[in-house]
This record gives C-alpha cells, structure tokens and sequence, in this order.
C-alpha cells in the first residue's frame, strides 16, 4: 500500500471530524439557510475577560467560591484559554512556560508530569488538580482542558498534602446551553522525516425543554516521536452531561485516554569532559521497544445546590485510575575515553494506581458584629491505592557506542509474572476545613482558615513492610488584603504545609512527616482595563525532606535532610497592552538551597533555576483581504537560567533561551475556518529542561526546531 502523505491525512481527518458533526446535528450539513450574527464579546465571570483574552479577572481556585484576583491575598496566575491555543500546546510544561518560578522536574523518562514551584515539586506529588479533585492522571493536560490556574504559595488548608510552592488546578470544559461545535485536524513536522498527526471534536449543546445538555470530546493522535525513532499513539473520548433545575446544578464527565509514548531516558552528563554528550540532540540512547503503554480514566461528577440566602452546597467526587506496562534501557554508567555506554534492561510488568476523591463544601455569607463574612465550610476523603510489579533487571552490561551507536545489540527483558514482587501503597485520608473573610471595612478584608487531616499510609515490597505510619496534621492559614484602590491592591500571607514520607522499596520506616511553612508579601494592580500584574516576595521553608542517592553500584537509597528553604521574587503581567495587542510577560526569582544537612547543607535544589523568564506578544491585526477573514500573529521567548543536575550539585545544566513565532487566519463564513501555524524552538536551541535529579544519567533534552499546522471549522 502507498503511504499516505502528511497532508492527505489531514485533509481527510478534516473531513471526517466534519461527517462526525453533521451527523450529530444534521443542520449543519445543510446549506439552504444561513443566518449572519454580529460578533458577541461576552463577560465571563470564570475565566477570561473575552474570548481572545490573555487576562482572568477571576478565580476559584484559591478560595474555592468565586472571588476577584485582586481580593485573594496570594499569587494567582491564570493560563487562559486564548494563551494556551496560540501556544498549540502539547502538554503541561506548554502550557505553564510563560509562569514565573515554573520549571521541570524528573519526568520519569516522559512518564509523568513533573512541575517544580517556587523551589518545590515533583512527579506524582499531589500538585496536580483537576477541577479542584486530585487524581492519579499521568497527564492531566488533554483536549478536554479550558484553561489552568496556578496557585503560588501554600494551599494546604484546602486541598491537603502539598508542598510550600503551590499547586496547580487544570479546569475542564463543561457543557453549554447553546450549541457549537467545532473539528481540527493538526499537522507537525519535527524535520529529519519526523512527523505526526492529530485530530478532534468538540461538541455541545442543549437537549430542548429538558435542563440538560451535554458534551461530547474525542481526539486521536498517531506519528512519530521527533527524536530519531519512537511513536506516539493517543486517542481520548470524554462524554459530559449537565442538569440544571430550580438552584440544583449536576455535572457528570467521564474521560478515558489510551496511549503509547516513548520510555526516554535522554542524554548523559559526561563528567570528564564537563559537558553534555557530544552527540546530536535527536540520538536516543536506548532501544526502539523502550516505551510505555497504558491507559487512565477518569470520572467526575458535581451536585451544588443553592439555599437559603447567599448560602450554596456542592458534592464533589472523582474516581480516577492509570494503568500501564513499560520497558526501557537504563544507562549504568559511561566511559569517556571509550565513548561506551554501559547500559541494562528493565521491564515493570503492571502498574496500576487508582483514587477516589470526595469533598463537601459549604459557602455562605453572613453579616456578624457588622460585618460581612464569606464562610467555607468543608471536608475531603482521599483513598488511593498503587499496585505494581517490581522492576525486574536483565542483560546488564550491554555496550553503546555513543559516537556510533549500533541499536538492536541489547533485548527488552521478559516478564517473569511467577517471579514479580508485588510493590504497594495505600494512602487514606479523612479531613475537616474551615475559612472566613471577614471584610474589615470596604478596603480591608482578612483570610484565616484551618484543617485537620487524618492521614494513613502503608507501603512496601512483598511481605516487607517498608512505610506504615499514621497521624494528624493541623494546618491554619492566614491573610490580609488592603485594596486602597479600586485597580490596586496589597497582600501578605501566612500558612503551613505538610506532606507524609513515603517510600514504597525502601525502609523508611515511620518518618515525620514533611512540614512546610511560607510568609509572603505582594501588590496586585489592574494596570488598565485588559491589562493586569501580581509581583510577590516570599520565603518558604520545608523540614524534613526525603532525597534520592545513588550509590557506587547503581542502587538508589533514600535519607531526609533537616531543612531546605526557598525564597525569591517573582513577576507575572498578563492582559491587553492595547485594543489589539495582547501580553504576557513573567520573571522569576528563586534561590532554593539545602540549609540543614551533613552532606548537602549550602548545595542548590535540584533542577531549581535561578532565574526564570518569558515574553510572549499576540496582535490581532483585524480583517483582511476584502474583509473576509481575520489575521492574528505573535510569538515570544522563554528562557531558564542555569540549573543544578542532581542534589550533590556534581553538575549543571546550562540556561538557555527558545524563541516561538505563530499565526492564525480565519476564514469568516457560515462555518469559520481557522488556519495556525506554530514555529517552536525557532532557532533551533538544544537545551536540557531537567535531570533525574539524583544522577548524571536520564537528562531530558527538548524538542529541536518544529512546526504545527491546525485546520479548524467551527459550527
């Protein structure tokens, strides 16, 4: 059969999103009637200003009901939607490229996502929410997502275990009450032959005279990894519904993912020569059956019901779950004369983790003693299960010449389900939250809240018991908000954080667990109508703290330092400089060290820069060509600072900057057709967004050089 070429495949993925939504709704495949709107912009009182916009004047996340940005007294940074499509983001690290003290940790060779926050983060840590619910999603960026709020700072006292940096809050898409729809079809070329498509539907709308309405999501994707073999397969489908009834409101969304992605390990520090491996930046080092395959699920449904008064009740619960297989080709270690790189095979034969997650919440408001006060009341249950197969390790001490490397010389391992080790984990959590803001007068309003979490953990390998620990956390808060003018306002802000230690395959025994603490200060201003900023100074500081060594023979063994702390500054500006011209720009300060340690007292934190960096630009430049259709152009840079490669600080990896160009031209008809282009990485930088953090091997390195094509036809 003649391969299909790159075009013919979007063209006709084009083509069969639009079969898909004509026949969901048959008036759209009819053309006898056309009926011309005038451009709507709509307030939205959620996310963004308008529909184009850069700025969110609101936000949820913070104090779970409702409330200006300018009233929280904590840094808040919203990725719109309008920011997350002119970047045609692929993945969360996308998306959050543009936040000030936001860099990568360990992604487990690509596993999962992996953000560090103002000095603090990593893979599976919690930090990751998905409308407000944890889940166990490898990947919580998907087509599924609105846009993304990331909270700076403690957010314990209402979302539990989390670390002094923060959390992140991925807020989906939810059925509307009119119908639109829309189909894309996305092609990407990475250069050296490498690419790959990637199609999808959205559609919602009302069932008439029922209060119902729905929404239905799919999106496959199918082509090459851009590094010099490898594939990546991922489809999704996510049906919704919505009720709504006489004040009751329910939501129920369920969203299933299947996937097949590369198990990339990345590049080698070489220590003798004090550099990154002279090799081409696309060169893998492993095999081309070291991948991952899996598949998650996730369930959410939501029941608010309003009552007396300003007084609203929601039930919330989430049941999620990720399941995969995975092979790779671990490096051991490197000989620089040689250039040969010593390398063994692992296979996990399952792994599967799954969570259920529940909270209540009660808001309200109230005068008392004169003044108005904002209740939450609430509690929470997490229950979370991991069970996997130990890693099983074969053919050790296979040969890769680097400089000419011969693949196929080393076979995956095969998994021994007689002989697996069984690793596990429960985590159980129950918890009570309370929070007040009290509005003092007109222009003050104070923020105190507390929680009382329960927590029970158990871990181990086989019959060995290597965590089994429970107790209590107590967590307050506290902040003070001064809006001395309407467009301007100070804060500060006090709170705790804790975090159980854990580990699943070694004996940690029953350690203290993790206990954060962060002061801040900071002002927040509408700099004009569209356009706003939030610069903040804190100082952070965690106790207790686990890390990851490797030993001479490979083995990795854990130990808690006694304290780390991390303060800085940082500066995020988002909005409309003008009519036409939209902005985001965001700088970073973070100085995050060990303070506390026989070993690393003085030493950085791992994969923690510095400083962080980004400016991005988009212009509507408004109609063209006889006024049938709009232009919209941008693009921007980020960059991240120097970096230090593991917790002993043997090694960095350098700054670097990336320059990204788009442009987007929309066709106005019956159905708008909406063309983008994205050029990523532009001039081509090779850079290196994180390490393992524990050892010179497994360093990322980023995506060379790219372009994206999208095709998409709104109804």
């Amino acid at each position: 059969m003649k391969p299909r070429s790159p075009i013919s495949i979007l063209c006709s993925s084009l083509a069969l999103s639009a079969c898909i939504l004509a026949f969901v709704d048959p008036a759209i495949a009819d053309n006898t009637t056309v009926i011309k709107l005038k451009e709507v912009v709509l307030q939205s009182k959620k996310g963004t200003t308008n529909s184009r916009s850069y700025k969110a004047s609101r936000s949820s996340t913070a104090t779970r009901t409702e409330t200006p940005v300018l009233q929280i007294p904590q840094a808040v940074t919203t990725v719109t939607a309008q920011a997350i499509k002119d970047k045609a983001a692929k993945n969360l690290d996308d998306v959050l490229s543009t936040v000030s003290g936001v860099t990568q940790a360990n992604t487990i060779g690509g596993v999962y996502d992996a953000v560090i926050r103002r000095g603090f983060g990593e893979s599976s840590d919690d930090s990751i929410l998905t409308d407000g619910l944890n889940t166990v999603l490898p990947h919580s960026f998907n087509a599924t997502t609105d846009y993304v709020d990331v909270l700076k700072g403690p957010a314990s006292t209402l979302y539990g275990i989390l670390d002094p940096g923060g959390m992140i809050n991925v807020v989906t898409k939810k059925p509307q009450d009119t119908f639109s729809a829309e189909a894309w079809s996305t092609f990407s070329a990475y250069g050296a032959g490498r690419y790959s498509s990637k199609a999808g539907v959205d559609i919602t709308g009302p069932v008439t005279n029922t209060g119902f309405s729905y929404r239905l999501i799919t999106e496959g994707e199918d082509g090459d990894y851009w590094r010099n073999f490898g594939t990546n397969k991922n489809w999704l489908i996510a049906p919704s519904f919505k009720w709504e009834n006489d004040g009751t409101q329910l939501l129920v969304s369920y969203t299933h993912q299947n996937y097949v992605s590369p198990y990339d390990r990345g590049t080698v520090y070489d220590a003798a020569n004090g550099r990154m491996l002279d090799i081409s930046p696309r060169e893998r080092l492993d095999e081309k059956w070291s991948k991952i395959d899996g598949d998650s699920d996730l369930f959410k449904t939501s029941l608010t019901r309003q009552l007396g008064g300003d007084w609203k009740f929601s039930l919330n619960y989430g049941f999620s779950r990720n399941s995969f297989e995975a092979n790779q080709t671990r490096p051991v270690s490197y000989n620089a004369k040689t250039g040969m790189l010593n390398r063994s095979s692992d296979v996990r034969g399952y792994d599967d983790t799954k969570e259920h997650a529940v909270r209540a919440d009660l808001t309200g408001s109230e005068d008392l003693f004169g003044l108005k006060n904002e209740f939450l009341f609430g509690s929470a249950l997490r229950d979370k299960d991991i069970s996997r197969s130990a890693l099983q390790r074969c053919n050790k001490g296979a040969r890769l010449d680097v400089y000419d490397p011969e693949y196929g010389t080393i076979s995956p391992c095969t998994y021994n389900a007689s002989g697996a080790v069984e690793e596990y984990e429960h985590l159980l959590t129950t918890s009570l939250y309370g929070q007040d803001r009290v509005h003092l007068t007109d222009q003050l309003t104070a923020v105190g809240g507390v929680r009382l979490e329960h927590y029970g953990i158990k871990a181990g390998s086989g019959d060995t018991v290597n965590t089994d620990t429970a107790g209590y956390a107590f967590v307050p808060n506290a902040g003070l908000v001064w809006q001395f003018r309407p467009d301007m306002s100070l804060y500060t802000n006090v709170a705790k954080t804790f975090r159980p230690n854990v580990s699943i395959n070694r004996p940690y025994g029953s350690l203290d667990p993790e206990q954060g603490v962060s002061y801040e200060v900071g002002s927040k201003v509408d700099i004009t109508d569209g356009l706003s900023g939030n610069l903040a100074l804190y100082y952070s500081e965690k106790q207790n703290v686990a890390y990851a060594e490797t030993t001479a023979n490979g083995d990795t063994i854990y130990r808690t330092a006694g304290r780390v702390r991390s303060k800085g500054v940082e500066l995020d500006i988002a909005g409309q400089l003008t009519d036409n011209l939209q902005m985001v720009a965001s700088y970073g300060f973070t100085d995050a060290v060990v303070v506390d340690d026989a070993t690393y007292a003085g030493n950085g934190l791992a994969n923690v820069a510095r400083n962080t960096a980004a400016l991005r630009l988009a212009y509507d430049y408004g109609q063209v060509f006889d006024n049938t259709g709009r232009l919209r152009f941008g693009g921007g840079v980020r960059a991240v600072g120097k970096r230090p490669g593991d917790a002993a600080n043997s090694f960095d990896l350098p700054a670097y900057g990336v320059v990204d160009l788009f442009a987007s031209y929309t066709i106005e008809r019956k159905h708008p057709i909406e063309i983008n282009l994205n050029l990523n990485n532009l001039f081509n930088k090779t850079y290196y967004p994180s390490s393992m953090g524990n050892s010179p091997f497994g360093v990322a390195v980023g995506e060379p050089f790219s372009a994206a094509l999208t095709l998409r036809v709104k109804y």
